[in-house]
């Protein structure tokens, strides 16, 4: 059996089930042994040749596994937590839900793009996690993304597709938007030191003065503007010169790609909408499979619902990491799954799933990567203060983190907790159990610590941003507390260097009263790295604002008006950046902070 795309509109899964994309049919045939025909599956699966149909049989095929759970087991995986031994496999059909299955046809146009090794045995799709007296509309091992009860809305029409957005058109932006902020960046800095320096009083020669004590708090931003500014100025790196297909480059091996948003679970809304936004995703490709991960005693059914149980430990994880700990255990990776963790607002389109499938196939160097968030999935705008103080996630995004991604290829930087991809293999060698607020940061520097490598993953995954002042206030406190408290050099440092911004903001709001009293004049190559520093600065809110627009199909007149917005709003933001710092160095949080989003 072959595992290409026959020229009858069928696909083939290399593990006993061929879809048919023309008709949604299934064919249950077993997994043949390297170099050999397909043989007839056994008694418990569908005889080779006869096809089982989703919407008139009562029994249907396991996608990509050869064995599932029993009720009894899966309870057992539910409260015990993780399996110990795998049981000896066990050729068992899973049930089909009561919906025709369509599989539709994968944009991934070559010719391998359901190639998976005929003598391996997949891991399963692991039971969903079913209290005792929940009841369900599924036997275990089917997967709720096709049943009928989500489907449709109240009013009986289908659902409202959420995951939408300009990926393509955003990528296609970026991958020329470093020329422009080339020329951009360098030139307001060359406006702003000769063509306003005598409006900032500007001195050709003086090296230094009494003035420059009080506004050396301008250059403390420098080692992040600047490290911000090579990002920014250095090329995009997009997959618009790379055709895979063409260049005959080989596939890595996929199994599974775990879709996984990770939630407390008490925003039962937060938790649909996830759901609702991703369930069709498991049509994109046999590997795909899309999980919900809560904490008990919140389970959700009608959906691929996994729920941490309360009795399990680890060593030093909490929240989080502690449920991602259960969840690594219980499904049992191998180096032949990828994990997709987001969370429980996050959303991610068609295209952006495409682009991790191509950097998992092709992309072998890497064993994790991460790609950019954007703040613009729900109330973007409803708030100006809060969109924009995000905008700078973003712009960092586009600067920092890409250079860390595109040329450095380790995590100097840290990592998001959300849009992170990563390959069973470093899942199972770093694990969850980890200690700190910021487990995701914690995470990467140990898969660094363990020679991984990451990568840039040329995809987005929309967000929202905090709705009041304490849920952002208490965001920015833990990133800073739990990043200082790293035991490694530079999540230190760059702490340090984040603390040293109060200082750079008592110093610019000092230099206001100051600069009217005392007639001091600012050397031109001191007014210069200031020029510099504040320029590339208050760009990363600009671009941040002006890429989300563009995702968001914004009417251009709105989005060159909420430019100059931006520019004005940054100070607020600024300013609450500054106070959010202080609240972590007086007021250190003792716990996990979970805010409402």
């Amino acid at each position: 059996m072959s595992s290409a795309w026959d020229d009858d509109g069928s696909e083939m899964s290399g593990q006993g089930v061929q879809f048919n994309t023309a008709t949604g049919a299934v064919t249950g045939v077993a997994a043949a042994a390297p170099g050999l025909s397909p043989q007839p599956a056994t008694e418990t699966v569908a005889e080779e040749g006869v096809e089982v149909d989703f919407a008139d049989s009562e029994v249907g095929t396991s996608v990509g596994s050869p064995f599932v759970f029993s009720r009894r087991e899966e309870e057992d995986v539910r409260v015990a937590g993780p399996v110990a031994a795998a049981a000896p496999p066990k050729a068992v059909v899973a049930p089909s839900s009561q919906q025709h299955k369509k599989f539709v046809s994968s944009p991934l146009k070559d010719s391998s793009a359901y190639d998976i090794h005929p003598d391996s045995v997949q891991p399963p799709p692991q039971p969903i996690p079913i209290p005792a007296n929940a009841q369900s509309e599924l036997k275990p091992g089917a997967s709720y993304a096709f049943t009928q009860s989500l489907s449709r809305n109240k009013n009986g029409q289908p659902p409202i597709r959420t995951n939408i957005g300009n990926t393509k058109a955003v990528m296609a932006l970026l991958s020329e938007f470093w020329i422009f902020n080339m020329f951009f960046l360098f030139g307001a800095m060359y406006f702003m030191t000769f063509y306003l320096g005598k409006l900032q009083s500007y001195d050709d020669y003086e090296l230094w003065n009494v003035g420059c004590y009080w506004k050396i708090g301008w250059l403390l931003p420098l080692p992040y503007t600047l490290i911000c500014l090579f990002g920014l100025i250095l090329p995009y790196r997009t997959p618009k010169f790379l055709d895979y297909a063409r260049e005959g480059i080989k596939k890595r091996r996929l199994d599974n790609l775990y879709i996984v948003t990770v939630t407390k679970g008490d925003n039962r809304e937060a938790v649909y909408r996830a759901w609702q936004a991703h369930r069709h995703l498991e049509a994109f490709h046999p590997a795909v499979r899309v999980h919900v991960l809560t904490d008990e005693p919140y389970f959700f059914e009608g959906i691929n619902c996994y729920t941490c149980p309360r009795a399990f430990t680890t060593g030093n994880s909490k929240y989080k990491a502690r449920a991602l700990e259960w969840y690594r255990q219980t499904m049992r990776f191998t180096e032949h799954d990828w994990i997709l963790h987001l969370d429980e607002e996050s959303v991610i389109d068609d295209e952006s799933v495409k682009r991790i499938l191509e950097f998992i196939w092709y992309e072998k160097d890497y064993h994790f990567g991460q790609g950019v968030i954007l703040y613009n999935q729900y109330r973007y705008w409803t708030n100006w203060v809060y969109t924009v103080a995000d905008a700078i996630r973003v712009g960092d995004d586009l600067a920092r983190f890409h250079l860390q991604y595109t040329f450095f290829h380790r995590p100097i930087f840290g990592a998001h907790g959300s849009f992170l991809l990563t390959n069973g293999l470093v899942e199972n060698a770093v694990t969850w159990d980890l200690g700190s607020l910021t487990e995701d940061y914690q995470f990467a520097m140990k898969a660094w610590d363990r020679g991984f490598r990451c990568g840039k993953v040329c995809a987005l995954v929309r967000e929202q941003s905090p709705m009041d002042i304490m849920g952002f206030m208490k965001q920015r406190r833990r990133w800073f507390v739990g990043i200082r408290r790293l035991p490694n050099f530079l999540p230190k440092l760059w702490a340090f260097f984040w603390a040293l911004g109060i200082i750079s903001l008592y110093c610019t709001i000092a230099s206001i009263p100051l600069g009217f009293v005392y007639k001091y004049t600012t050397p031109r190559w001191f007014g210069f790295l200031k020029d510099l520093s504040f320029v590339t600065f208050v760009y990363l809110y600009i671009l941040g604002i002006f890429v989300q627009d563009i995702d968001k199909g914004v009417n251009p007149l709105i989005v060159f008006l909420r430019i100059p917005a931006t520019m004005v709003i940054q100070y607020i933001c600024v300013v609450m950046e500054g106070c959010a710092v202080m609240y972590g160095i007086l007021f250190p949080p003792a716990d996990f902070d979970v805010i409402k989003k």
